[in-house]
């Protein structure tokens, strides 16, 4: 049976297949798999070029004008995570299916939570990889994702920025995550249930306690006047 893709069509001239000319970088330092990988996709009629470690990788997807990027989280120089990150912040949305030989869902999440489009764990197969990245090409790059704002509290999804009347304010990832959460409902009361659901993994040893401890650290950083306690309920960000 032929290769899908490689039928013959009118005059027994090869029909064009919807992977001809797309460009794949593929950034890992496994020079076995990469070769493999290679051979498989230019079979596919993609062209591929390669990089060994995170700073070149970088470099590449930067200059390389690329339709897709199959990126290693362990990588020498700086991660995977570092590379997609620096993409996203310079606005560069080539899709990214990250790949790892970490199996954790933490792992997945901030690979995700950084800019990657998706995520496969090593070892895997070259028919499921194939169907991923033709999924990522289906999706095209992903728009940047909207600043959101609440008067002049601002928070940036892809930069992972936030700014008080201009002036930036350093939040960890779960404070970034609650904010965020409460930015995207300003205006109406969030209930600490709902926060624990939306913000904290479902196997975390959560209580309404965390809850009201972390929104004192918000407090502290955007302002008390900025998120108002509904005692019993739980909390309302200002929208104005």
């Amino acid at each position: 049976m032929p290769r899908s893709g490689s039928h013959s069509g009118p005059g027994n001239e090869p029909a064009a297949r919807d992977t001809d000319g797309v460009r794949v970088l593929l950034v890992d330092d496994e020079e076995r798999m990469v070769a493999a990988l290679r051979r498989g996709l230019n079979a596919e009629g993609f062209v591929t070029e390669s990089a060994r470690d995170g700073l070149s990788g970088l470099a590449l997807a930067r200059e390389g004008d690329f339709d897709a990027v199959v990126l290693d989280v362990m990588l020498p120089g700086i991660s995977g995570y570092e590379v997609v990150r620096r993409l996203r912040a310079e606005d560069n949305w080539v899709p990214v299916l990250m790949l790892s030989a970490k199996d954790g869902e933490y792992d997945q999440a901030d690979a995700l939570d950084d800019g990657a489009d998706d995520y496969l764990i090593k070892p895997f197969s070259f028919v499921v990889l194939l169907a991923r990245i033709r999924a990522l090409l289906r999706r095209g790059a992903v728009a940047r994702p909207a600043v959101l704002t609440a008067g002049d509290l601002s928070l940036d999804p892809a930069s992972r920025e936030v700014r008080v009347a201009g002036t930036l304010v350093e939040l960890t990832p779960r404070e970034f995550a609650m904010l965020e959460y409460l930015i995207r409902n300003a205006g109406r009361v969030v209930a600490k249930i709902e926060l624990i659901d939306h913000v904290w993994d479902s196997a975390a040893d959560v209580t309404l306690n965390t809850v009201e401890v972390y929104a004192g650290y918000l407090r502290r950083k955007i302002g008390t006047d900025r998120l108002s306690t509904v005692r019993g309920v739980g909390y309302r960000l200002s929208a104005s």
